[in-house]
Protein backbone atom coordinates (compact mmCIF):
# COMPACT_ATOMS: atom_id res chain seq x y z
CA UNK A 1 0.00 0.00 0.00
CA UNK A 2 2.70 2.06 1.14
CA UNK A 3 4.73 2.30 -1.36
CA UNK A 4 1.97 2.61 -4.08
CA UNK A 5 0.55 5.64 -2.44
CA UNK A 6 4.02 7.13 -3.11
CA UNK A 7 4.26 6.28 -6.33
CA UNK A 8 1.17 8.16 -7.54
CA UNK A 9 1.75 11.63 -5.64
CA UNK A 10 3.15 14.65 -5.62
CA UNK A 11 3.04 15.50 -2.04
CA UNK A 12 2.78 12.76 0.47
CA UNK A 13 2.32 13.67 4.45
CA UNK A 14 3.47 11.15 7.07
CA UNK A 15 1.61 11.97 10.57
CA UNK A 16 1.05 10.32 13.63
CA UNK A 17 1.41 10.82 17.14
CA UNK A 18 4.83 11.16 18.91
CA UNK A 19 7.71 8.62 19.51
CA UNK A 20 5.71 6.09 16.58
CA UNK A 21 8.57 6.38 13.95
CA UNK A 22 7.13 8.41 11.65
CA UNK A 23 10.24 9.87 10.64
CA UNK A 24 12.03 6.50 10.40
CA UNK A 25 9.24 5.19 7.92
CA UNK A 26 9.19 8.24 5.86
CA UNK A 27 13.13 8.03 5.48
CA UNK A 28 12.17 4.11 4.39
CA UNK A 29 9.36 5.97 1.91
CA UNK A 30 12.05 8.78 0.60
CA UNK A 31 14.75 5.84 0.43
CA UNK A 32 12.80 3.56 -1.53
CA UNK A 33 11.60 5.80 -4.11
CA UNK A 34 15.13 7.49 -4.58
CA UNK A 35 16.35 3.62 -5.22
CA UNK A 36 13.68 3.40 -7.98
CA UNK A 37 14.94 6.32 -10.01
CA UNK A 38 12.75 9.00 -8.10
CA UNK A 39 14.40 12.71 -6.84
CA UNK A 40 12.56 13.20 -3.86
CA UNK A 41 12.62 15.65 -1.38
CA UNK A 42 12.09 14.55 2.47
CA UNK A 43 11.08 17.78 4.88
CA UNK A 44 11.25 17.47 8.29
CA UNK A 45 8.71 20.15 10.20
CA UNK A 46 9.04 18.52 13.73
CA UNK A 47 10.23 21.22 16.27
CA UNK A 48 11.97 18.48 17.64
CA UNK A 49 13.65 17.15 14.32
CA UNK A 50 15.55 13.43 14.61
CA UNK A 51 16.23 13.31 10.34
CA UNK A 52 19.74 14.10 10.85
CA UNK A 53 19.83 11.78 14.09
CA UNK A 54 18.42 9.46 12.23
CA UNK A 55 20.74 9.58 9.36
CA UNK A 56 23.86 9.88 11.31
CA UNK A 57 24.78 13.22 9.24
CA UNK A 58 23.60 17.27 9.74
CA UNK A 59 20.87 18.07 8.60
CA UNK A 60 19.75 21.75 8.31
CA UNK A 61 17.09 24.39 6.75
CA UNK A 62 18.53 24.16 3.04
CA UNK A 63 18.17 20.19 1.06
CA UNK A 64 21.70 18.11 1.78
CA UNK A 65 21.78 14.93 0.35
CA UNK A 66 21.10 12.04 1.68
CA UNK A 67 21.32 8.93 -0.71
CA UNK A 68 21.55 8.58 -3.78
CA UNK A 69 21.25 5.67 -7.09
CA UNK A 70 22.37 4.69 -10.41
CA UNK A 71 19.24 4.95 -11.66
CA UNK A 72 19.42 8.44 -11.43
CA UNK A 73 17.51 8.86 -8.27
CA UNK A 74 17.81 10.96 -5.12
CA UNK A 75 16.89 11.58 -1.69
CA UNK A 76 17.48 15.24 -0.52
CA UNK A 77 16.40 16.26 3.14
CA UNK A 78 15.62 19.82 5.54
CA UNK A 79 15.16 19.84 8.43
CA UNK A 80 12.62 23.41 8.95
CA UNK A 81 14.42 25.78 11.29
CA UNK A 82 11.22 27.02 13.33
CA UNK A 83 13.18 30.30 14.63
CA UNK A 84 14.74 31.04 11.08
CA UNK A 85 11.36 30.57 9.45
CA UNK A 86 9.60 32.65 12.09
CA UNK A 87 12.58 35.49 11.94
CA UNK A 88 12.30 35.11 7.84
CA UNK A 89 8.35 35.17 7.81
CA UNK A 90 8.13 38.47 10.09
CA UNK A 91 11.03 40.02 7.88
CA UNK A 92 9.13 40.14 5.05
CA UNK A 93 6.28 41.51 6.87
CA UNK A 94 7.67 43.65 8.31
CA UNK A 95 9.44 44.83 4.93
CA UNK A 96 5.65 45.02 3.63
CA UNK A 97 4.37 46.98 6.32
CA UNK A 98 7.19 49.76 6.41
CA UNK A 99 6.98 50.23 2.67
CA UNK A 100 3.59 50.64 3.05
CA UNK A 101 3.39 52.63 6.26
CA UNK A 102 4.64 56.30 6.85
CA UNK A 103 8.40 56.90 8.15
CA UNK A 104 7.44 58.01 11.64
CA UNK A 105 5.52 54.92 12.36
CA UNK A 106 7.90 52.05 11.53
CA UNK A 107 9.18 52.39 15.03
CA UNK A 108 5.56 50.84 16.10
CA UNK A 109 5.77 48.18 13.28
CA UNK A 110 9.16 46.51 14.97
CA UNK A 111 7.79 46.93 18.22
CA UNK A 112 4.25 45.01 16.46
CA UNK A 113 6.58 42.28 15.17
CA UNK A 114 8.75 42.14 18.46
CA UNK A 115 5.53 40.73 20.23
CA UNK A 116 4.02 39.14 16.96
CA UNK A 117 7.14 36.87 17.41
CA UNK A 118 5.85 35.55 20.74
CA UNK A 119 2.05 35.26 20.07
CA UNK A 120 0.27 32.58 19.42
CA UNK A 121 -0.15 31.02 15.97
CA UNK A 122 3.25 32.66 15.24
CA UNK A 123 4.66 29.67 14.73
CA UNK A 124 1.84 28.02 12.63
CA UNK A 125 1.69 30.69 10.53
CA UNK A 126 5.83 30.81 9.56
CA UNK A 127 5.36 27.08 9.06
CA UNK A 128 2.61 27.18 6.66
CA UNK A 129 4.50 29.83 4.58
CA UNK A 130 7.40 27.10 4.58
CA UNK A 131 5.84 24.29 3.20
CA UNK A 132 3.45 26.35 0.58
CA UNK A 133 6.79 28.18 -0.79
CA UNK A 134 8.49 24.46 -0.34
CA UNK A 135 5.51 22.72 -2.41
CA UNK A 136 5.43 25.11 -4.95
CA UNK A 137 9.74 26.05 -5.40
CA UNK A 138 10.69 22.43 -5.73
CA UNK A 139 7.71 21.18 -7.46
CA UNK A 140 9.74 21.66 -10.38
CA UNK A 141 13.32 19.91 -9.08
CA UNK A 142 11.54 16.91 -7.37
CA UNK A 143 9.21 14.14 -8.38
CA UNK A 144 8.16 13.46 -4.44
CA UNK A 145 7.87 15.79 -1.89
CA UNK A 146 7.85 13.67 2.00
CA UNK A 147 6.82 15.78 5.02
CA UNK A 148 7.89 13.79 8.23
CA UNK A 149 5.17 16.22 10.31
CA UNK A 150 4.80 16.96 14.11
CA UNK A 151 2.78 15.06 16.61
CA UNK A 152 -1.07 14.91 15.45
CA UNK A 153 -2.48 17.97 16.90
CA UNK A 154 -0.16 20.34 15.67
CA UNK A 155 -0.31 18.87 12.33
CA UNK A 156 -4.30 18.79 12.30
CA UNK A 157 -4.00 21.97 12.95
CA UNK A 158 -1.52 23.10 10.37
CA UNK A 159 -3.33 21.22 7.60
CA UNK A 160 -6.87 23.16 8.65
CA UNK A 161 -4.77 26.68 8.15
CA UNK A 162 -4.70 27.11 4.29
CA UNK A 163 -8.47 27.06 4.48
CA UNK A 164 -8.54 29.71 7.40
CA UNK A 165 -5.92 31.93 6.02
CA UNK A 166 -7.16 32.05 2.30
CA UNK A 167 -10.41 33.27 4.00
CA UNK A 168 -8.78 35.85 6.28
CA UNK A 169 -6.75 37.20 4.08
CA UNK A 170 -10.09 37.20 1.48
CA UNK A 171 -11.75 39.18 4.01
CA UNK A 172 -8.29 41.97 3.82
CA UNK A 173 -9.29 42.00 0.16
CA UNK A 174 -12.96 42.85 0.59
CA UNK A 175 -11.72 45.62 3.26
CA UNK A 176 -9.08 47.04 0.75
CA UNK A 177 -11.93 47.05 -1.60
CA UNK A 178 -13.78 49.71 0.07
CA UNK A 179 -11.01 51.58 1.22
CA UNK A 180 -9.99 51.78 -2.57
CA UNK A 181 -13.26 53.25 -3.17
CA UNK A 182 -13.47 55.74 -0.44
CA UNK A 183 -9.89 56.82 -1.51
CA UNK A 184 -10.97 57.13 -5.12
CA UNK A 185 -13.39 58.89 -3.92
CA UNK A 186 -12.14 61.25 -2.22
CA UNK A 187 -8.98 61.97 -5.03
CA UNK A 188 -11.88 62.74 -6.79
CA UNK A 189 -12.72 65.56 -4.74
CA UNK A 190 -9.43 66.99 -4.34
CA UNK A 191 -7.81 66.60 -8.12
CA UNK A 192 -6.09 63.35 -9.40
CA UNK A 193 -2.93 65.82 -10.16
CA UNK A 194 -2.30 66.00 -6.29
CA UNK A 195 1.22 64.02 -5.66
CA UNK A 196 -0.26 62.84 -2.29
CA UNK A 197 -2.72 61.37 -4.33
CA UNK A 198 -1.14 59.60 -6.09
CA UNK A 199 1.19 58.30 -3.86
CA UNK A 200 -1.87 57.07 -1.63
CA UNK A 201 -3.28 55.07 -5.49
CA UNK A 202 0.00 53.52 -5.58
CA UNK A 203 0.18 52.41 -2.01
CA UNK A 204 -3.20 50.89 -2.32
CA UNK A 205 -2.29 48.92 -5.89
CA UNK A 206 1.08 47.49 -3.89
CA UNK A 207 -1.17 46.53 -0.63
CA UNK A 208 -3.74 44.76 -3.40
CA UNK A 209 -0.96 43.05 -4.71
CA UNK A 210 0.51 41.71 -1.82
CA UNK A 211 -2.55 40.14 -0.43
CA UNK A 212 -3.51 39.00 -3.96
CA UNK A 213 -0.08 36.89 -3.95
CA UNK A 214 -0.79 35.33 -0.54
CA UNK A 215 -4.34 34.74 -1.06
CA UNK A 216 -3.41 32.77 -4.01
CA UNK A 217 -0.48 31.01 -2.06
CA UNK A 218 -2.67 29.81 0.08
CA UNK A 219 -5.43 28.85 -1.97
CA UNK A 220 -2.84 26.86 -4.19
CA UNK A 221 -2.06 24.96 -0.99
CA UNK A 222 -5.59 23.92 0.00
CA UNK A 223 -6.14 23.07 -3.39
CA UNK A 224 -2.96 20.56 -3.59
CA UNK A 225 -3.29 19.09 0.09
CA UNK A 226 -7.42 18.54 -0.75
CA UNK A 227 -6.33 16.84 -4.17
CA UNK A 228 -6.60 12.92 -3.28
CA UNK A 229 -4.70 12.26 -6.96
CA UNK A 230 -1.91 14.99 -5.92
CA UNK A 231 -1.46 14.52 -2.38
CA UNK A 232 -2.09 11.92 1.01
CA UNK A 233 -1.54 11.52 4.24
CA UNK A 234 -0.52 8.32 5.67
CA UNK A 235 -0.86 7.84 9.59
CA UNK A 236 1.85 6.17 11.43
CA UNK A 237 1.22 4.44 15.08
CA UNK A 238 1.88 1.43 16.94
CA UNK A 239 0.05 -1.47 18.51
CA UNK A 240 -1.17 0.15 21.48
CA UNK A 241 -4.01 1.69 23.26
CA UNK A 242 -3.33 5.35 22.85
CA UNK A 243 -1.94 5.37 19.86
CA UNK A 244 -4.35 3.49 18.13
CA UNK A 245 -7.35 5.57 19.29
CA UNK A 246 -5.24 8.86 18.70
CA UNK A 247 -4.89 7.68 15.29
CA UNK A 248 -8.37 7.27 14.55
CA UNK A 249 -9.29 10.89 15.61
CA UNK A 250 -6.73 12.18 13.47
CA UNK A 251 -8.01 10.22 10.85
CA UNK A 252 -11.39 11.37 11.05
CA UNK A 253 -9.91 15.41 11.68
CA UNK A 254 -8.05 14.96 8.39
CA UNK A 255 -11.18 13.92 6.28
CA UNK A 256 -13.39 16.68 7.84
CA UNK A 257 -10.64 18.74 6.18
CA UNK A 258 -11.07 17.07 2.89
CA UNK A 259 -7.54 15.76 3.19
CA UNK A 260 -7.09 11.64 1.96
CA UNK A 261 -6.02 9.46 4.21
CA UNK A 262 -4.46 6.84 2.23
CA UNK A 263 -3.73 4.17 4.86
CA UNK A 264 -2.54 3.47 8.06
CA UNK A 265 1.16 2.00 9.00
CA UNK A 266 1.32 -0.41 12.47
CA UNK A 267 4.85 0.19 12.77
CA UNK A 268 7.22 -2.17 15.13
CA UNK A 269 5.15 -5.25 15.50
CA UNK A 270 6.60 -7.47 17.86
CA UNK A 271 7.43 -11.07 16.29
CA UNK A 272 5.84 -14.17 17.31
CA UNK A 273 8.64 -16.77 17.70
CA UNK A 274 11.17 -14.68 19.44
CA UNK A 275 10.14 -16.13 22.70
CA UNK A 276 7.04 -16.26 25.29
CA UNK A 277 7.59 -12.60 26.44
CA UNK A 278 7.60 -11.49 22.50
CA UNK A 279 4.67 -13.61 21.86
CA UNK A 280 2.23 -12.66 24.37
CA UNK A 281 3.48 -8.95 23.20
CA UNK A 282 2.04 -9.71 19.81
CA UNK A 283 -0.84 -10.95 20.99
CA UNK A 284 -1.92 -8.19 22.74
CA UNK A 285 -0.71 -5.93 19.64
CA UNK A 286 -3.01 -7.83 17.87
CA UNK A 287 -6.22 -7.03 19.63
CA UNK A 288 -5.26 -3.44 19.35
CA UNK A 289 -4.93 -3.92 15.61
CA UNK A 290 -8.21 -5.39 15.39
CA UNK A 291 -9.46 -2.35 17.23
CA UNK A 292 -7.89 -0.17 14.79
CA UNK A 293 -9.34 -2.10 11.80
CA UNK A 294 -12.92 -1.62 13.28
CA UNK A 295 -12.21 1.70 13.90
CA UNK A 296 -11.14 2.11 10.40
CA UNK A 297 -12.29 -0.75 8.46
CA UNK A 298 -11.99 1.12 5.05
CA UNK A 299 -8.44 2.77 5.12
CA UNK A 300 -5.72 0.26 3.99
CA UNK A 301 -3.26 -0.88 6.55
CA UNK A 302 0.62 -1.77 6.38
CA UNK A 303 2.20 -3.60 8.87
CA UNK A 304 6.40 -3.11 9.82
CA UNK A 305 8.23 -5.28 11.99
CA UNK A 306 10.19 -4.41 14.94
CA UNK A 307 13.77 -4.45 14.12
CA UNK A 308 16.88 -6.11 16.13
CA UNK A 309 18.92 -3.05 16.26
CA UNK A 310 19.33 0.72 16.30
CA UNK A 311 17.92 2.31 13.16
CA UNK A 312 20.24 4.86 12.71
CA UNK A 313 22.39 5.29 9.07
CA UNK A 314 21.66 4.14 5.61
CA UNK A 315 22.21 0.92 6.00
CA UNK A 316 19.61 0.66 8.87
CA UNK A 317 17.03 2.70 6.84
CA UNK A 318 17.60 0.44 3.90
CA UNK A 319 16.74 -2.91 5.98
CA UNK A 320 13.46 -0.77 7.19
CA UNK A 321 12.88 0.35 3.20
CA UNK A 322 12.87 -3.41 2.32
CA UNK A 323 10.41 -4.13 3.85
CA UNK A 324 7.68 -1.99 3.00
CA UNK A 325 4.99 -2.85 -0.03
Amino acid sequence: MLLELAQGREVLFIGGKGGVGKTSVASAVGLSQAQAGRRVLLVSTDPAHNLGHLWGRPVGDEPVLLADDDAGGVLAGVEVDPQATIEDHLRQVGATLRDFMPEHLHKQVDEHLRLAAQSPGTHESAILERIAQLTQDAAGDYDLILFDTAPSGHTARLLALPEIMSAWTEGLLQRRTKAERFGAAVRALDGDDDPASSQAANRDRRIRQVLTARRQRFERLRDLVTDSSRCSFVVVLTAERLPVLESAELTAELDRLGVDVGGVVVNRLAPKDQGEFLARRREQEQRHLDELRRLLPQTPLDALPMLGGDLVGPEAIGELAGQLR
